[in-house]
């Protein structure tokens, strides 16, 4: 089987170099040789350490009829998708690691592809095989809900904010001098990438359409060590999670944003730059996948496999549906439906009577305390940071009770809320 690596980058170079190193192990599994036989690149010039020819022209490698496999590494959404589309018309397979793409256009891509065997095990958590367990290993089940931590880089920012009392500018810094994040790094810690995946499981769960701006996309930024403080104090990690849930009226709940949860959970121990994801279903209840989310070697291993699969002739559909029954055609909850517990951080004015101002704003707007905690101040201080968290409510309630809160004159800071994961 003939391989064309459209992009040969970091994962690109890792996928034709594991094709050669491994084959033996490969062949063995494929039962035939999956050969990398041209890389597609802009500069044929530059070192890329793979010993396939490069090429800079990708309408003579499209062409090629020897090709039996495109593997997509192009990154971008646009580009990517005419390329892949052209690919799918001339039926051939295409393999992709490229989660944008497929946030934006994977049901126009499925209709293309047909009975075209199309893999892209690899645009989600890199390493874990989450898109083979959602579609094949679980496809027994409805799924009730998934919570993953599948950004590294975030992770990584999370981790050493609690685990080292860095600051959000510091563990950022951090993740930039080792690689971990980009010099602009908006796209992991706003919370976009997890998002894109997201939108990638749950089209293989709930067969839910839907582009990243119909979610609710919250990032990191904001987060402060007194964020920390409270978690701490409660028992709780923050995390940046990806939530899938069933919800009523064949709704689905889709969001990323950071969250409190249990550190008792099992999710709470995915630290660093690790991946975890966990799955509930109806008949095997929770099962929990860990491991490197991204990575040149990760994510190849997950490409290969997907060739793997294809020279096995496995013909499994795309999005993991042959017939879509009509209850799978399930819709976007509105972010203002979406109910939780939450948790809230307050800077006022070290006054009488504010404590009681701020709970009465909260029962007018139908919100119930669950815990409240005041941070020690220093005596020279004019200033409390007041923390409370609620039993479950309607998101629309606590948007409600924070603009009015904020334009109180006891307020000195802008109002910051969490969601707390259960």
């Amino acid at each position: 089987m003939k391989v064309a690596i459209l992009g040969v980058g970091t994962v690109g170079s890792e996928v034709a170099n594991i094709l050669i190193k491994n084959k033996d192990i490969i062949l063995a599994r494929a039962g035939v040789s999956i050969e990398p036989v041209i890389g597609l690149v802009r500069d044929t010039s530059k070192k890329r350490g793979v010993q396939i020819p490069l090429s800079s022209d990708a309408r003579s490698i499209i062409e090629r009829d020897d090709i039996d496999v495109f593997v997509e590494l192009m990154g971008g959404v646009e580009k990517p998708y005419e390329v892949v589309s052209e690919i799918l018309k001339r039926k051939k397979a295409v393999v992709t690691a490229n989660k944008a793409l497929l946030a934006y256009h994977r049901y126009k891509l499925q209709a293309l592809a047909g009975d075209t065997p199309f893999g892209f095990e690899a645009s989600v958590a890199g390493g874990i095989p989450i898109i083979k367990t959602l579609r094949e290993g679980l496809s027994a089940n409805r799924i009730e809900k998934i919570i993953g931590i599948v950004n590294g880089t975030s992770n990584f920012i999370l981790t050493n904010m609690m685990q080292k009392n860095e600051k959000f500018e510091d563990a950022l810094k951090r993740a930039q001098e080792l690689g971990y994040a980009e010099a602009d790094p908006s796209f992991d810690i706003g919370g976009f990438d997890a998002a894109h995946k997201l939108l990638i499981l749950a089209s293989i769960a709930y067969g839910v359409h839907g582009d990243p701006e119909d979610i609710l996309i919250e990032g990191i930024e904001e987060i402060t060590q007194e964020d920390i403080y409270f978690a701490r104090e409660f028992d709780f990690i923050i995390k940046l999670l990806a939530v899938a849930k069933r919800a009523c009226d064949n709704k689905v709940e889709l969001r990323v944003h950071p969250a409190l949860i249990s550190k008792d959970q099992m999710l709470s121990k995915v630290d660093g730059v690790m991946n975890g994801v966990s799955i509930y279903g109806d008949c095997v209840g929770e099962s929990m996948y860990y491991g490197p989310g991204a990575g040149g070697s990760a994510t190849a291993s997950a490409v290969i496999s997907d060739l793997i699969d294809i020279a096995r002739d496995n013909k499994n559909p795309m999005l993991g549906y042959k017939i879509l029954p009509s209850e799978n055609f399930m819709q976007i909850l509105p972010s203002e439906q979406i109910r939780t517990k939450y948790y809230f951080r307050l800077r006022v004015r070290d006054e009488k009577g504010v404590l009681a101002k701020l709970t009465n704003i909260m029962s007018l707007n139908d919100l119930s305390i669950d815990s409240f905690l005041q941070k020690p101040k220093l005596k020279t201080d004019e200033e409390v940071t007041l923390f409370f968290t609620t039993h479950t409510c309607c998101e629309k309630d606590i948007k409600r009770a924070i603009s009015v809160i904020s334009g109180e004159n006891f307020i000195t800071q802008k109002p910051f809320m969490i969601r707390i994961e259960s």
